[in-house]
């Protein structure tokens, strides 16, 4: 650059080609600063094991191993026969043969074991379907040369294409200007960038011969791709390799030998199948892969019982008319029966395959021979009723009539229902049975499919949207309308919203600034709402309403947790119980004359859901759903708007083509580091590289051999861990201090908190520590026994929790990190004290063994060369000795010392679980419209521990 800079031209930083990799994850750096800073924040070092001078976060309660017995517990079968009277649920299975399964323990300690299925138990067999011996290794892949990119030239062509089309989704006209901008910075070197247009690009694209699945045209001018190509395509993809499960089990806890659900193939509809299809010998030794459907409106997708296993694979045709015809009978038949016709003709090619095994490469290497077989169908109310060819109003799975949904009945089959069809008439059919006679499921066309028994449990639509948001929700409001005068009702209302939005921040919890006041709802807001809805009602509301609200709730949350048990199973059935005993409140007082509510009455099905597809929330429509907008609508939003079905399917195909380009490249190897580091490895040795941090340390060994965690940001408080399992919780200190910005010595900080205690605290702090066994209670130790610190410390504004909560939203280890803050300025606006659990009995269950406190300060200390991280908390003091029976939340008061002043106190960090977080009984009283939701933790006497916060919560605040 030119020594002397014209004023009018910024003095500009040129372009750094240093990448200095993390060493514990993909990322690269620019500067040794910046990958200090990363690893400080996204991977932390679990603290050593804590000594027995202080108390430590708790552990998941594990049984003790016990021998396991000589003969295996006897798995169970659903009897498909019995009646939706929900009797006890040791009636609603029987044994199977003992023969039909292969035992093996799993895990840690001998915990946990599964029962495998020895019929279709994958056995692995070479491309012509002959099974090879055990142990035998995979062949070697073909085509494995690192260095071929094709159909590009190199990998920087590979990442443009892939930055261009697939992450920033510009424009062609963008990308023409893009590139002319770089060809002119290259042209003084003679080079060129690496695509000559859009076109090019394009072209590049669409020739690569990874994930190529053609769309196929049928004679209703429906286009889709082939679901059998698909399937290969997931089947084979080696990121899925290491968590696919290649054949039905059964899991039990060792201790009493009790059942869980919750991989999809733990479940008894898997295992059932198996059973039918190992009754032909010719399957033995094959691989069930179960083809998991949803729709959405005239979306189709097919997924293999994983996360990310899910591709659109068409589109259906809407047939239309003039307002004349709409509502003929004719059209109204054929609109439906084309639905049905149209998702037979696509799945039709895995028809062979469903009797006959095809063998079909997986991730790991091997060849199996599989067997497909049509499983759950992911859809809401009004999609099961056109699936299941009934009467809108009535339920898909059994025979309650819609007049009287709450009426036990048998449950529908695929068998019965045809029995009907043959002898009724359709007039009967309808008004007797709900059923359409006229119509023809797609699943009549398909070997061991029963559509009333494949339709699954639906969390968002039918307990999120549907019960809670769109029934109880709006009962309360007709409720107040219909109790009150409109102003007052009105009144209500505005304080109810008021409530919401005094309701203090929490980590990864959706805020209401205005209330419920918005029109737009979505499946987000429901379930933020329900989270704080609860204490927003009380006073407002009979008891009976609460109780109702807290039922239901106390429902979503047990059958939305990651892995269910026989006794959660009983809890659910009890939740049940006492919501449709509460909800009769709102049909004595008038509000609703009867309940006859399929998404409601679908609530009764759950238990046996569960036991037939395994934990709920691996088949929520929000699957389908998140998967139709990257499919759908983004697509249709980079087309022209003209003819955008064609524009829609190339996109997705192209999008396809780079997704499996990226993980075949990745599986050879060829995409370690990024395109700079590759080239700067070939243009500058690595030891100069090396050189630039020789004096910064590796970072410390965590205690497990396996990489280090990364953090995906969910919100500036909460992020989602990528690393290993750990099932003890730990809290440490953010890296970076205060320093002088905040106190530096206790005596300041005493005086910065207002707290003239705060020394006198720390004394009685450090004689604990040193002396934890001493019986005696640190508040009557006399201050002459403790000793005297008044050194220097170092401040800190938050802290990080790391737990393991799989019914939230994680990664496959469960992970997640939460940030506690305490700082006297938040985004330059208020103080915010964040609220935490803190542990002070690990062997007493939930809340019996924790106490909840406000921490006032982060702050570190040495101490005879030991470092000692601490909080300043003050104390909240639980009010009786159980929840409260309205709400099932447990309610706690502000502590005080013997001079009501506030109950202080210093704790090692290490006895903090996580944060906490409390809403304000709000009783009777209006909440004034001025007061903020910083304020909500100072203005109220007592308040709820929220136990709703999120699925942990959930789990230990009980």
């Amino acid at each position: 650059m030119p020594d002397n800079i014209p004023r009018s031209q910024l003095r500009r930083c040129d372009h750094s080609s240093l990448q200095l990799p993390c060493r514990s994850c993909p990322r690269w750096f620019k500067t040794i600063a910046g990958r200090t800073k990363h690893r400080i924040s996204a991977h932390p070092i679990p603290p050593v094991l804590p000594q027995d001078n202080h108390q430590r976060s708790p552990e998941p309660i594990i049984p003790e191993p016990r021998l396991p017995s000589p003969q295996p517990h006897v798995d169970h079968d659903i009897d498909m026969d019995v009646d939706e009277g929900y009797a006890d649920l040791e009636h609603q299975h029987q044994s199977s043969p003992q023969s039909n399964v292969d035992t093996e323990f799993i895990g840690p300690g001998d915990h946990l074991y599964q029962n495998y299925h020895t019929g279709l138990n994958a056995r692995p067999c070479n491309a012509d379907g002959i099974f090879l011996l055990p142990g035998t290794p995979p062949p070697p892949l073909e085509n494995v040369a690192t260095g071929d990119w094709t159909p590009f030239c190199n990998r920087t062509e590979f990442e443009m294409a892939e930055f261009l089309y697939t992450q920033n989704q510009m424009p062609a006209g963008q990308i023409n200007r893009l590139l002319d901008l770089w060809a002119s910075t290259l042209a003084k070197h003679g080079d060129k960038p690496p695509f000559a247009d859009h076109c090019d690009l394009y072209d590049i694209i669409d020739n690569s011969p990874f994930g190529d699945v053609n769309w196929q045209n049928f004679t209703v001018t429906y286009d889709g791709e082939r679901p059998e190509d698909v399937v290969h395509n997931m089947l084979a993809n080696p990121t899925y390799a290491s968590e696919v499960d290649y054949c039905p089990y059964r899991e039990y806890l060792t201790e009493g030998d009790k059942r869980q659900w919750k991989d999809f193939m733990s479940g008894d509809w898997a295992w059932d199948q198996a059973d039918e299809i190992a009754k032909d010998p010719s399957t033995l030794g094959s691989t069930f892969v179960p083809v998991i459907l949803g729709s959405d409106k005239t979306t189709v997708s097919v997924g293999t019982a994983h996360r990310d296993g899910v591709a659109v694979i068409g589109f259906l045709a809407m047939p239309k008319t003039t307002k004349e015809h709409a509502t003929e009978a004719v059209f109204q038949k054929f609109h439906r029966q084309l639905f049905h016709s149209s998702l037979s003709k696509i799945l039709n090619t895995l028809k062979p395959d469903m009797t006959t095994p095809e063998v079909t490469h997986f991730g790991d290497g091997h060849y199996r021979r599989v067997i497909y077989g049509l499983g759950p169908y992911i859809a809401d109310y009004e999609e099961q009723a056109l699936l299941a060819c009934i009467v809108r109003g009535w339920c898909p799975k059994c025979m309650a009539s819609r007049e009287d949904l709450d009426k036990d009945a048998l449950r529908r089959c695929r068998e019965y229902t045809e029995a009907l069809v043959q002898e009724g008439s359709l007039g009967d059919l309808w008004d007797d049975f709900g059923i359409v006679g006229e119509l023809v499921a797609f699943t009549n066309d398909f070997p061991r499919a029963d559509i009333h028994q494949m339709i699954s449990p639906d969390i968002l639509h039918q307990l999120v949207k549907g019960a809670f948001k769109d029934h109880l929700v709006e009962w309360v409001e007709k409720y107040l309308r219909h109790t009150h005068t409109k102003r007052k009702a009105d009144q209500i209302m505005d304080d109810i919203d008021c409530r919401i939005a005094a309701v203090a921040s929490f980590s990864g919890l959706r805020r209401f600034p205005q209330g419920r006041g918005f029109k737009q709802w979505t499946g987000d807001d429901s379930k933020a709402l329900m989270k704080v809805y609860l204490p927003a009602i009380e006073g407002h509301v009979p008891v009976d309403v609460v109780r109702t609200f807290c039922a239901l709730l106390e429902f979503c949350y047990l059958v939305r947790r990651n892995i269910i048990t026989e006794d959660t199973l009983v809890e659910i059935e009890d939740a049940l119980s006492h919501f449709h005993h509460y909800r009769n409140i709102f049909r004595t007082t008038g509000v609703v004359p009867t309940f006859p509510l399929p998404r409601q009455h679908s609530l009764k099905h759950y238990v046996q859901n569960i036991r037939l597809f395994a934990a709920p929330n691996g088949l929520c429509s929000s699957i389908t759903e998140n998967k139709h907008i990257k499919a759908v609508k983004e697509p249709w939003r980079r087309s022209s708007r003209y003819n955008a079905l064609g524009q829609i399917l190339v996109t997705n195909q192209w999008l396809d083509k780079l997704s499996a380009a990226r993980a075949d490249f990745t599986h050879r190897g060829m995409l370690t580091g990024t395109c700079l580091s590759v080239t700067m490895d070939a243009l500058v040795p690595a030891q100069q590289i090396n050189e630039l941090d020789e004096n910064v340390p590796a970072p410390a060994p965590a205690p497990a051999p396996a990489p280090a965690p990364l953090l995906i940001g969910i919100d500036e408080d909460l992020e989602i861990d990528d690393g290993l399992t750990v099932l003890q919780a730990y809290v440490q200190l953010a890296k970076t201090c205060q320093g002088k910005k905040r106190a530096q010595t206790i005596p300041a900080l005493a005086e910065e908190l207002n707290i003239p205690s705060l020394p006198d605290l720390l004394r009685r702090f450090l004689f604990q520590q040193l002396h934890p066994k001493d019986p005696r209670d640190p508040s009557n130790i006399p201050l002459a026994e403790c000793p005297l610190y008044l050194s220097k410390i170092s401040v800190f504004n938050s802290a990080s929790s790391r737990f393991y909560a799989p019914s939230d939203l994680s990664r496959i280890g469960g992970m997640r990190v939460e940030h506690i803050r305490s700082c006297p300025i938040w985004q330059n606006e208020y103080q915010r004290h964040d609220c935490v659990f803190v542990n002070t009995d690990s062997s007493l269950p939930g809340m019996q063994g924790l106490e909840v406190a406000r921490v006032r300060a982060f702050f570190s200390f040495r101490y005879r060369g030991r470092l000692y991280p601490c909080a300043l908390i003050s104390w909240f003091n639980k009010v009786g000795d159980a929840p409260d029976e309205d709400t099932g939340m447990w309610i706690v008061r502000p502590g005080f010392g013997a001079d009501s002043a506030p109950g202080y106190v210093v704790i090692h960090i290490d006895s903090i679980y996580r944060a906490a977080h409390l809403i304000p009984m709000y009783g009777v009283q209006f909440v004034p419209r001025e007061l903020n939701f910083y304020h909500s933790y100072d203005a109220f006497q007592a308040y709820y521990v929220n136990k709703y916060a999120d699925h942990h919560a959930f789990e230990i605040a009980f």
